[in-house]
């Protein structure tokens, strides 16, 4: 099968092949740049700079020869600019304070101070830094440049959309070729056009934007949850309205290249609990899941991915009620995600999308015999009747020891006899 044809069928829920493998193709299904280098070296690979594809957890490019050693089965298309509002062009070699050189847009501008690493919207350094690398770390965190609001202030919706706009005539032409090229992949083409991350945390505070206005204030926003729910259920209204106009934009143009679309990352587990209940799920969140995935279903024979950690358990029919295919990251170490009861409970009604190996225990602090051992124990629960693509819970990060991410990949490469 083409990795095209193996996507479809697990997104089916039926066998394929050989498991169906995603490295790289969402924001949340990738690996450390630092990681990727090492990964390069180990394969015998050219010594030259990753170029950095989400610079806000610092994720590296898995380029054709990773892909074509791990026989991934899937591409992503992004949009034309990164988190912090760069284009995507222009690569130059940066220095990374591990040591590292890395490939960034030239337009991105940083300012060093007490081995802290700011980075600006829009590379525009007269403006505030948007987030900072502190010193010894390997991503970037979050600067909240927007005070919380008063509980009694007069709110505008309007301040909270200004980052979801249309796409206009000139930005097609991009969506067409990058479609386009990833659809001669013969890969599975996973799209995240933006627009329909409702809530979305590492989103509410707008990095991309010179001078955020509204509610950006993260403990504010989750407040807002609770206290301010007509306007979020606003908000989330016209913001799904922005979106699928955009979404039938894409579609005229190169409708047919895609197989999944992400949707959404808000995060609604934490490692023991949820944020909210399955009904404020279903009040707050759902009209505007439930619009984006019923467009779709109408539309398109595309899929649709929601992303959210944790301890999800209680909202997974909600997920399935409000049209979501695929479920991601399947983090199997938090409270009640057992894969067993995952796969006997809802694998017939969504896709897991992750969930291969423990990333904060075992692949981190295990042995490389037990990241095998985990990895061929989740694809045998997972893998059953279809419903599944291996990935890790989350992404891959910068200090995972090397010689357990390649038993990592090594095992899954067996499993799949590639």
């Amino acid at each position: 099968m083409t990795g095209k044809e193996r996507i479809q069928r697990v997104l089916s829920h039926r066998e394929a092949d050989r498991i169906a493998l995603d490295f790289g193709a969402t924001p949340v299904t990738g690996i450390h740049v630092k990681t990727v280098a090492a990964l390069r070296r180990h394969y015998g690979l050219e010594d030259r700079p990753v170029k950095v594809t989400e610079p806000y957890q610092m994720l590296g490019e898995i380029d054709d020869e990773l892909i074509r050693i791990w026989n991934v089965d899937t591409i992503g298309v992004g949009g034309q600019s990164d988190m912090f509002g760069h284009r995507q062009e222009d690569f130059v070699e940066t220095r990374m304070p591990w040591g590292q050189t890395v490939l960034l847009p030239r337009s991105f501008h940083t300012k060093e101070e007490r081995g802290n690493i700011y980075v600006f919207p829009q590379g525009d350094t007269s403006c505030s830094p948007t987030a900072v690398m502190p010193d010894g770390g390997y991503f970037f965190d979050t600067i909240e440049r927007v005070p919380a609001t008063e509980m009694d202030a007069e709110l505008n919706v309007e301040d909270n959309l200004e980052e979801f706009v249309l796409l206009t005539d000139a930005d097609m032409p991009y969506w067409k070729n990058a479609l386009t090229k990833a659809r001669a992949t013969g890969r599975a083409v996973v799209a995240n056009i933006g627009g329909t991350g409702f809530g979305d945390i590492a989103l509410v505070p707008a990095l991309q934007l010179k001078n955020p206005k509204g509610i950006r204030n993260i403990a504010d926003w989750y407040m807002s949850t609770v206290t301010r729910i007509d306007y979020l259920q606003e908000l989330f209204d016209r913001q799904s309205d922005i979106a699928i106009q955009n979404l039938e934009k894409v579609k005229k143009i190169a409708g047919d290249c895609i197989d999944v679309l992400f949707v959404c990352g808000t995060d609604l587990g934490t490692q023991d609990s949820q944020f909210c209940s399955a009904e404020t799920l279903s009040t707050l969140y759902g009209p505007a899941y439930r619009k984006i995935n019923s467009w779709v279903h109408r539309h398109t024979e595309w899929k649709t991915l929601k992303h959210s950690c944790g301890a999800i358990v209680p909202l997974i029919n909600t997920f399935i009620d409000c049209g979501f295919d695929i479920i991601n990251p399947v983090q199997i170490n938090a409270a009640g995600m057992d894969p067993e009861f995952l796969k006997e409970e809802f694998g017939d009604r969504i896709t897991f999308w992750g969930g291969g190996i423990d990333t904060q225990r075992t692949l981190q602090m295990g042995t490389p015999k037990q990241v095998k051992n985990q990895v061929r124990q989740m694809c045998d629960i997972f893998g059953a009747d279809g419903g599944f693509v291996f990935n890790t819970v989350h992404n891959v990060q910068a200090n995972a020891p090397i010689e357990n991410v390649i038993a990592m990949m090594d095992a899954v490469c067996e499993i799949r006899n590639v």
